[in-house]
């Protein structure tokens, strides 16, 4: 089985399992810190996608939102949220979704995100474009700011909420719009897809981003860190996971212009 069909099959099976969650009472839950939470369907959706991933491709790394990391020796890292956007999801708002990267090092080589309620399934390979249900999408060709809708998500650190805040007080009446919508894997794949212009994201988690990412480079998209570095999460000598690392996702056409504040 490749790569790809593993992902795909190990976010629409969990997909199967998170939608019959979300008719059930999703709002038992625990705190995970201050900000975070996680429910029965968050365990039971990642239980579901590592099961094949530890059949299947036995010799990759693994870290995992809910589990940490699996560290075997290997080049080969896969990167798992089994549900972004577990709030929404509590509160019956279906703007949930999966996120499974596949990285080589520091590098990302395959990138999907799933929306079960929506059923809509983004995929990336690197150098073969990115999909949406099959079909071949692109970012926006929207060069404005004034033009553009932007959305923003955060870290868990309050200096990340309370640069959150500032970003969405400063472009909030520089665009058409800025949103926050809940699952930033589901905002970077609409960048992707040309629904927005940008996700901003002050101390982005890996799991969050490390499909997305792929999604909007390949969609012909632009992705930086605050400084306007590529946005990494792996340090390539060492192989060390970076945590909260800043991240900006846009068209390309509109980078600098939100960049510039950033900086």
């Amino acid at each position: 089985m490749t790569s790809r069909l593993l992902a795909i099959l190990a976010v629409k099976k969990a997909g199967t399992y998170l939608r019959q969650q979300f008719k059930q009472d999703a709002r038992v839950f625990a705190l995970k810190s201050a900000h975070e939470i996680v429910t029965q369907a968050d365990k039971g959706a990642e239980k579901i996608i590592l099961a094949l991933l530890k059949k299947h491709s036995t010799n990759a790394r693994i870290l995992s939102e809910e589990s940490g990391l699996y560290d075997y020796n290997s080049n080969w890292l896969w990167v798992v949220d089994p549900l972004d956007g577990t709030t929404n999801f509590r509160v019956h708002n279906p703007l949930f979704s999966i996120s499974l990267a596949l990285y080589h090092i520091d590098k990302p080589m395959l990138g999907v995100v799933y929306a079960p309620y929506l059923d809509e399934l983004f995929v990336a390979e690197k150098g073969k474009g990115a999909t949406l249900n099959g079909k071949r999408i692109h970012v926006s060709k929207t060069s404005e700011l004034k033009k553009s809708f932007l959305t923003y998500c955060y870290g868990t650190h309050p200096k990340h909420m309370r640069m959150a805040v500032e970003l969405y007080r400063y472009f909030k009446m520089k665009s058409v719009d800025m949103r926050q919508m809940g699952s930033a894997a589901v905002e970077l794949a609409w960048v992707a897809t040309g629904r927005t212009e940008s996700i901003v994201i002050p101390g982005t988690h890996p799991w969050d981003a490390a499909a997305g990412v792929l999604l909007v480079t390949e969609a012909g998209g632009k992705t930086t860190d605050f400084s306007g570095k590529p946005w990494r999460f792996v340090d390539k000598k060492t192989r060390k996971i970076r945590m909260n690392a800043d991240l900006l996702a846009t068209n390309g056409k509109i980078h600098q212009k939100i960049l510039q504040h950033l900086k």
